[in-house]
């Protein structure tokens, strides 16, 4: 060995066979991404989007990455993934395919398109994996920059393991607080507002956070002049920079094409991070992208050709080649051979990825084609018709498991006059069977399935004596959170003024003092962050109720709810879960933005989250105590006015719990079922009791749950008794009434016993006007709620209830 070389690999750490090693990977990630974007190409999968050009930048942040560290990245990352070994080769055309078995697509089980990575948080049972032990990162999603928001909670949770010494027993999630998040992103990316407000935050809360933002100058066409101020991020986040008190980042900038300095910039930001939880800015330049965007168009329509010149002079895996030459690691022999087996063992893995793809559709396609031949022969009446749509599915090229379901379900439609023919029988005990299949690889893990559902929770009602207190609904709060924080130390409860002074309606007043700023903290305002926070440590065991102040300020952070958290447990078909309690208060109060109800658009862009609208704060602990004993994420919205109305305390407040999709009915009646919650619970008992005075019977059912909503259908026994349905509630018209009416009538099938039109009683479509009178012009109100029930049994029945406005 020349003495040249040995001086190079004493000063990197490393030795020739390392250096091969991560030249080999290079070369195999860049050909998996050429290959994939052929298969793309030759219509074996739909889409394609790779990592190209960012090899040796990833492979240097994987050497700084420590078993129990995390990772926040997106869709460009394979190598890393590769790098730490948890992708294989195999893995990655099987996503490229879209294999829905978890043994070849363990990330997604091919529900998320290719290069959205994912490690297993929990066994197939969901219990919580020893993370110390791994290389863990949280599960992609698409939308650009929506993975910083979880990366800062990622981060904070290794500051409260090291913080808190109450956490130390909980040895599975963290040493000591020792573990870094690593981010990435794209340069075009940091122009989002979720970056800057995470990486403020960062710096803010000095939590470990290491970003790396891979830089090629572009986000898709747009060059970066339209991107970023100064054109570059790290002299645009110059202000960032830690001053002598260490307060900030450490920022850094290098190419990445230069391995040594790349090296070196991971270990010396890791270091700092790792040990004084510094957060840190790699700024990686001069980033390549040898085959564009993504399959959807050549990077020759925007890049000029001088760029593409450079673009492949400056190419990383080029310049890494040419470096190991020029300091006599090894020869140009050596390297052609490594490229050669690179090329061999990609093009093996993407057959035998293939291949394994091809058996999974075959289980559809091979059985559907002998049952329709079957039917062909057997038809006495349909024989050439069924023939001709066999030849057509058999000449299908490459068959996936639609065009089985299309075939199959042509030939029963034929077969309708045929209903004795075995054949057909058989079909449709197929359509049966595969579509129970298709439901698990497609359709499963929206919500738990394990014994931690919060559908397995018991009820406990809640226990009253002589000596229960009529109390304000905000002392019902200040109690329940004080003994659920005094027996889990794992609940973390943070927002918008929170802390100090116990949130802006005293339901946690005085308990910061009690249990500490490290438990119960003030944010800034910052609403997407805030959940990203609360998604990041749950991921990392906590149990966290992240505060969002008030339900109008919640669109601030639902992109976050519904793209990651809601969807969190689905796109990786129940191997991930982060339990997070999203609390916020709603419903009426005062003016456009003090008193929103907006619950249809919620409850369409969370699915996967249970949506919960206690009418009293009994109810809204009750709702608490379930969720914490689940693994689900849910949103409580408790009622704004709430908090000074009497209640009475329950003996057992610590331990009630209150069952998801179980209604409550509130008045027994007999003419007209009235469906609602939150805090029109109390206007249409109100609204009944002036009714009963006017000869009319209502029922009032509080849903007390949106998702799930009325899982044993008890509201279609009321209509079964009164024959009408109304349903009621705060927000605009069509909006969660049309939810409702949709579960009731349709789902429910009610409309079998019902003898009126059913009716709806929303809010007005415009926000809320302020002050009482508008508030009382802007929601429903007890005079309205009274006269279109009563209108509905005028018609019913003129004689008995006659006109009160003619």
């Amino acid at each position: 060995m020349a003495v040249a070389e040995k001086k190079i690999l004493s000063k990197l750490q490393l030795t020739k066979e390392e250096i091969l090693n991560d030249y080999r990977l290079a070369c195999e990630s860049r050909e998996a991404s050429i290959l994939g974007r052929k298969e793309v190409f030759m219509g074996k999968a739909k889409f394609g989007i790779f990592g190209d050009g960012k090899e040796l930048a990833q492979i240097a942040m994987a050497k700084a990455f420590q078993k129990g560290d995390w990772r926040s990245g997106y869709y460009r990352d394979q190598t890393f993934m590769m790098a730490i070994g948890v992708l294989t080769l195999e893995e990655f055309f099987a996503q490229l395919y879209a294999d829905t078995n978890p043994e070849h697509e363990p990330a997604t089980a091919g529900r998320c398109m290719n290069s959205h990575f994912a490690t297993h948080l929990v066994d197939e049972q969901g219990k919580w994996l020893n993370h110390t032990e791994r290389y863990n990162s949280s599960a992609d999603v698409s939308p650009t920059a929506a993975q910083m928001p979880r990366l800062l909670g990622l981060a904070w949770a290794s500051k409260l393991y090291r913080e808190n010494p109450d956490l130390r027993p909980f040895k599975q999630f963290s040493n000591n607080g020792n573990e870094i998040a690593f981010g990435t992103i794209g340069n075009a990316s940091t122009s989002e507002g979720m970056f800057f407000e995470v990486m403020n935050a960062a710096g803010v809360m000095q939590v470990p956070v290491l970003m790396s933002v891979w830089d090629d100058g572009y986000g898709i066409s747009v060059s970066q002049e339209y991107h970023t101020i100064k054109q570059s991020i790290s002299k645009a986040l110059k202000g960032f920079q830690s001053d002598k008190d260490g307060k900030g980042f450490e920022i850094y900038e290098v190419k990445g094409w230069d391995y040594p300095a790349l090296l070196e910039t991971y270990r010396k930001a890791a270091a700092a991070c790792r040990q004084n939880h510094t957060p840190a800015l790699v700024h990686v330049t001069e980033i390549t992208q040898q085959l564009g965007h993504s399959t959807s168009g050549s990077h020759e329509r925007y890049k000029s050709p001088e760029r593409l010149e450079w673009e492949r002079t400056y190419d990383c895996n080029r310049k890494f080649k040419e470096w190991i030459l020029e300091n006599g690691i090894a020869t140009e022999e050596e390297l052609e051979q490594i490229e050669k087996e690179a090329l061999a063992r990609v093009k093996q893995a993407r057959d035998t990825a293939w291949r394994n793809y091809l058996k999974g559709v075959k289980e559809y396609t091979d059985s559907a084609l002998t049952l329709l031949q079957e039917a062909a022969s057997s038809s006495k009446l349909h024989a050439e018709e069924i023939a001709a749509i066999v030849k057509e599915f058999k000449e299908t090229i490459n068959p996936i498991k639609r065009d089985a379901f299309r075939a199959v379900k042509r030939v029963i439609r034929v077969l309708r006059d045929e209903k004795d023919l075995p054949a057909r029988h058989a079909l449709v005990e197929w359509v049966k069977e595969k579509s129970a299949q298709a439901h698990d690889e497609y359709s499963s893990h929206l919500y738990s399935e394990t014994e931690e559902s919060p559908l397995r929770v018991a009820e406990v009602k809640p226990v009253y004596s002589d000596n229960s207190p009529l109390v304000d609904g905000r002392e019902i709060m200040q109690n329940y959170f004080d003994a659920l924080f005094a027996r889990d130390p794992r609940v973390i409860a943070f927002g918008e003024d929170v802390g100090r002074i116990g949130d802006v309606n005293q339901g946690m007043a005085g308990l910061q003092e009690k249990y500490g700023e490290i438990r119960i903290t003030d944010t800034s305002i910052r609403e997407c962050s805030i959940l990203g926070q609360a998604i990041g440590i749950a991921m990392r065991g906590l149990r966290p109720i992240a505060e969002i102040q008030y339900l109008d300020y919640i669109l601030y952070a639902v992109q976050i709810m519904s793209d990651d958290l809601a969807t969190l447990r689905y796109r990786t078909k129940g191997r991930q879960k982060a339990p997070v309690i999203v609390r916020t208060r709603g419903h009426r109060l005062e003016g456009i933005w003090h008193s929103g109800s907006p619950i249809g658009m919620l409850l369409h862009s969370l699915r996967g989250m249970h949506v919960l609208v206690p009418r009293d704060m009994v109810r809204a602990a009750g709702f608490y105590n379930t969720m914490m004993k689940s693994d689900d994420p849910a949103l409580i919205i408790e009622c704004l006015n709430g908090y000074r109305l009497k209640e009475r305390m329950p003996d057992n407040l610590a331990d009630i719990t209150v069952p998801l999709g179980v209604p409550e009915v509130l008045r027994e009646g007999e003419d007209v079922t009235i469906v609602t919650y939150g805090s029109m619970c109390r206007i249409v008992m109100q609204a009944a009791e002036e009714l009963a005075a006017l000869g009319v019977s209502c029922e009032v059912i509080d849903v007390q749950s949106l998702l799930p909503f009325d899982i044993h259908h008890r509201i279609v026994e009321s209509v079964k008794k009164t024959n009408r349905l109304v349903v009621a509630d705060e927000d605009v018209s069509g909006g969660a009434t049309g939810f409702m009416l949709q579960k009731i009538v349709e789902e429910q099938g009610a409309y079998r016993w019902l003898d009126s039109q059913p009716m709806t009683i929303p809010a007005k479509d415009h926000r809320p006007a302020y002050g009482s009178d508008g508030d009382y012009f802007s929601k429903p109100n007890v005079e309205e709620i009274v006269d279109k029930v009563y209108a509905m049994m005028h018609e019913f029945n003129p004689a008995k209830f006659p006109a009160l406005y003619e």
